[in-house]
């Protein structure tokens, strides 16, 4: 009787084993993780030591490192109190400017989704400081209203240049967060006679918010840290304030001390932010 062979062996490719998708929130590059623990307590170790020798230094004057701090800490608190006034108008303007700039990102018509991509993309690659320079010499110095002249102040000119920057990331975090909701959201909006600004404003945004909320805290720290470029263009910011103490105290020792007391109060103010971001992150990434 004849022998039947084994069936012949065939190699099989098995199906390529993908990773499962990454949430949104683990593809964006967190600017909060310039605020840690570790950060901070070398900024405290930069000023203790930073004071400790200065003291030193100044042990045959009269005034110490340490009084001078403390005779100036109020005035500090009013530069940086307006720094802070600076970093919320211009987040507020460039939050509802880039609002508007993402929905037209997401538009239907071909030419308002490309001309918004070149603003977007010009806005995003600016140097921020290039973008001050250009707001402070393009903007005019006063208004006038009939025979009414009203000054134009230069901290106003800085706020719209740092709003800039601000609406351009802005725009792009909308377009990705509208765009990561599944489609289907749209389709059954659509099957129950929604038009589509009444799906985009009663479906899909509210679901964005918790999308939008980390990145959009991200960049309101690292505007706060780049409010001190407004004293560069002359707004007397805290900065400005911390270069005319070490002018009118006329000390060489106090220079470090001061510049480092005055990082320590941006990242005490950063820091906290930092946190509540990396929390909502990882909430929202759970889910």
């Amino acid at each position: 009787m004849r022998e039947v062979p084994p069936p012949a062996r065939f190699a099989v490719l098995l199906p390529l084993r993908l990773h499962p998708p990454r949430p949104a929130h683990a593809d964006r590059s967190s600017g909060a993780s310039l605020f840690t623990l570790r950060t901070g307590l070398a900024l405290l170790a930069l000023l203790l030591a930073s004071v400790a020798v200065a003291q030193v230094q100044a042990r045959d004057l009269s005034v110490g490192v340490v009084e001078l701090l403390i005779k100036w800490t109020p005035l500090l608190a009013k530069g940086f109190g307006f720094n802070l006034l600076i970093s919320a108008l211009a987040m507020a303007l460039g939050t509802a400017a880039g609002l508007l700039l993402g929905f037209a990102r997401i538009s239907l018509l071909a030419p308002v989704r490309g001309t918004s991509w070149i603003v977007v993309q010009f806005f995003r690659n600016s140097p921020w400081l290039v973008l001050l320079f250009f707001v402070m010499f393009l903007m005019p110095f006063e208004l006038h209203f009939g025979g009414v002249t009203v000054p134009f102040p230069d901290w106003i000119k800085a706020t719209l240049g740092l709003a800039l920057p601000i609406m351009a990331n802005f725009a792009e975090i909308v377009r990705g967060a509208v765009q990561s909701i599944p489609t289907a959201q749209w389709e059954a909006a659509r099957s129950l006679a929604f038009s589509r600004r009444q799906t985009l404003w009663q479906i899909i945004l509210p679901q964005c918010v918790k999308r939008m909320l980390p990145p959009w805290m991200n960049w309101y720290a690292i505007l706060t840290m780049a409010t001190t470029l407004a004293s560069i263009v002359g707004v007397s910011e805290v900065m400005t304030i911390t270069g005319r103490i070490t002018a009118a105290e006329a000390r060489t020792d106090l220079l470090i001390p001061i510049y480092s007391y005055v990082l320590l109060w941006f990242f005490l103010y950063c820091y906290p932010i930092a946190l509540w971001t990396k929390r909502l992150e990882t909430r929202y990434a759970e889910r």
